[in-house]
């Protein structure tokens, strides 16, 4: 009996005919992720008995492998060992987590030195002298350790570290595969901590238990009674990449933490014969005589971790390589980190509070608050509106849309795709630091995978003709008057960005006075703000006698490939125009002012000194700054993904409620004259 037919986004990359696979362990009937990953691989799962072609599935070394093993065995049928692979989930699999990727090996178990395995294979065999290979492997490794991920990676990287000097004993769950595989049991553990102890006298010995062990599912090999004066048992979740940059010596069995160690320039005590033992990066008590090649941390880490796995998209239902998945765990760790504890929230508009919720609620409420006094009494992370911002706010972090918002206006209730949380100030707000400032300065200096990913973005906006809100607009652009064009956009007179980042010019007719001072024959294209069209804002003015031509209808992004210029207060588009290749005169001091990529004529802070590439502009604002929400799977994401969205149209319908209440907005919007000052 074939396990389906099932729904899935998009049909499996295997053959027509995929490769049956009988199971008989209850998981490959239960995990519907695991069932997708190996459609996706090119098998389809049964149940019953096998044919003469078939195989068996089953998953490692668990309780249930004999089943299949024996059914194996019997009508003389292959074996494929599934397990997860090396970057999981936020928790174990015993949490209800899916997996992000599987190991799938038809000849052996990778952590079972009784036989090759494919993975064996492949650090033995594989050249692994590819450039461009070893580059991803730089890069990822570096990408891992800065977004402090591993199997399991939710836990918070706030949680103080041990101070360092320190030596670090890894435990392991009973039961654990690997550590029978190994060979191992509890003495072989204790063995490890008297030569732990032995190896470093005097020296203070941490043990850190296993996060199974920690949340209850498993006990571990030590225990309370294993700890004195300088034995200290770790239960905390701190980050394996915290502990190995105050450790001296790392010492396991096999526990995947010893191959992270190797990473973070380690070369770890192994009393097990793990995959990663016998490469000559390891320090190993029980070597595994058939490995005797010698791999540097990059050929390891690109074996293990690119060539071998098979790595899933939760956000595409596809496969993928381990750079997506590293962005997409990256995304959800960020966001679990962040709001797991639970947000409270200040000052937030009614129709804006389902969106917060999506965004930050999804481990634990926010609630909302806005009495600062009560709200900081909560002793949660506090966040407001950064326009509502005041002194009383003192200690919330300022939230604001993203660059890359929506497809459609916030103020007709559309909701966004990005917001930002600033803990230092906003980006708009130049009278003070602000997070977006320092990420911009630490981009001054870029890895060659930042910069790759940075340039791939920037191509990808371009081509897609994507900005912040994605309005299109018509008129006929190549119709233009001939010349030197010059595109000045109109903003929101009344706009934070404006009352903050502007000085001697800070209206929009003052911006048009000052673009035609300076080029007096040039032909100006003035192009008002879509919410002063709407009279939803402030800001409308009659530019006719400075404008060659008004454009009313006409898409920004557009306009930008057919303008030699854009002269600016403070407007987004300036920025959209730098990701364009075109020049930028700015008169006020823009997020993106400052940083030697424009003309500045306005007031910019003297801390802005650094010199930085274009790559490493949108890196900071685009990629390091922002958090994204992929409306379609319901979780954060890379932006790449609100990318693809945003490019595709693929955005699910706004509710009737929220339409009916945009409609409402828009006819009170006709009506501002009635209570706006002007």
């Amino acid at each position: 009996m074939a396990l389906g037919p099932e729904i899935y986004d998009t049909p499996a990359a295997g053959s027509p005919r995929d490769r049956r696979l009988f199971v008989f362990n209850g998981g490959f009937v239960t995990n519907r992720r695991v069932r997708r990953i190996l459609q996706l691989s090119g098998y389809s799962l049964h149940l019953g008995m096998p044919r003469d072609g078939d195989a068996i599935a089953v998953w490692g070394n668990a309780g249930t492998a004999h089943r299949g093993l024996a059914v194996a065995s019997k009508k003389g049928l292959p074996v494929v060992r599934v397990e997860d692979a090396m970057l999981r989930s936020l928790f174990p699999g015993r949490a209800g987590e899916p997996p992000l990727g599987l190991l799938i090996d038809h000849k052996g178990l990778h952590f079972d030195p009784a036989q090759p395995s494919e993975l064996e294979d492949i650090l033995t065999s594989h050249p692994l002298d590819d450039t461009a290979l070893l580059d991803r492997a730089r890069g990822a490794i570096q990408r891992i350790t800065e977004a402090h991920l591993t199997k399991y990676s939710g836990f918070d990287t706030a949680h103080p570290a041990p101070d360092p000097g320190y030596v670090l004993v890894i435990d392991q769950t009973l039961g654990d595969a690997s550590v029978a595989a190994s060979g191992a049991d509890r003495s072989r553990f204790l063995e490890m901590l008297v030569f732990a102890q032995q190896e470093n006298p005097g020296a203070r010995i941490i043990i850190k238990t296993h996060p199974e062990t920690a949340k209850g599912y498993r006990s571990g090999h030590f225990g309370p009674e294993d700890a004195n004066d300088h034995i200290t048992l770790l239960t905390a979740p701190i980050s394996p990449w915290t502990l190995f940059e105050g450790a001296v010596r790392v010492y396991t069995v096999s526990s995947q933490m010893g191959f992270e160690a190797i990473f973070a320039g380690h070369k770890p005590r192994v009393f097990g014969q793990p995959f990663y033992a016998g490469w000559g990066l390891t320090e190993d008590e029980f070597p595994v005589q058939r490995r005797q090649r010698v791999l540097t941390r990059a050929q390891l880490f690109a074996g293990a971790m690119i060539l071998y796995p098979k790595w899933y998209d939760p956000h595409r239902d596809c496969l993928c390589d381990l750079e997506t998945v590293i962005e997409a765990m990256a995304a959800q760790t960020r966001a679990w980190r962040e709001d797991h504890r639970g947000w409270v929230a200040s000052d937030m508009r009614l129709w804006k509070r389902q969106p917060l919720q999506r965004f930050f609620g999804r481990w634990s409420p926010v609630t909302y608050q806005n009495d600062p006094k009560a709200a900081r009494a909560t002793g949660k992370p506090w966040m407001v509106w950064a326009s509502k911002a005041t002194q009383a706010h003192a200690g919330a972090l300022r939230v604001e849309d993203g660059f890359l918002r929506s497809r459609g206006l916030g103020a007709d209730l559309v909701p966004p795709l990005s917001l930002v949380c600033d803990d230092l100030g906003i980006y708009y707000d130049p009278r003070s630091p602000s997070r977006l400032e320092q990420l911009i300065t630490s981009r001054a200096k870029m890895r060659p995978d930042q910069s790759h990913r940075a340039a791939r973005l920037i191509a990808a906006l371009r081509d897609a003709g994507l900005s912040k809100y994605n309005l299109g607009g018509g008129g006929d652009l190549d119709a233009l008057p001939a010349g030197r064009r010059i595109l000045v956009p109109g903003q929101v007179e009344d706009d934070a960005s404006i009352r903050a980042g502007t000085d001697a010019v800070s209206t929009n007719l003052a911006l048009l006075h000052a673009a035609r001072a300076a080029h007096p024959d040039a032909v100006i294209l003035y192009k008002p703000h879509p919410d002063v069209e709407a009279g939803l804002r402030l800001g409308a003015i009659d530019a006719g006698g400075l404008a060659d031509r008004v454009l009313t209808d006409a898409d920004p992004i557009a306009l930008l490939a057919h303008v030699d210029e854009v002269w600016t207060m403070t407007s987004l588009l300036g920025f959209e125009a730098l990701l364009r290749g075109v020049k930028v005169v700015t008169l006020g001091a823009p997020f993106y002012a400052g940083w030697g990529l424009t003309e500045d004529r306005g007031d910019i802070p003297a801390r802005r000194r650094a010199e930085v590439s274009i790559e490493g502009l949108a890196h900071a604002a685009l990629i390091d700054y922002p958090r994204y929400f992929d409306p379609r799977s319901g979780t954060a994401c890379a932006v790449e993904v609100v990318v693809e969205r945003l490019a595709s149209g693929d955005l699910p319908r706004r509710g009737m409620a929220n339409r009916a209440l945009a409609k409402l907005q828009g006819v009170f919007a006709t009506q501002a004259h009635l209570w706006r000052r002007r």
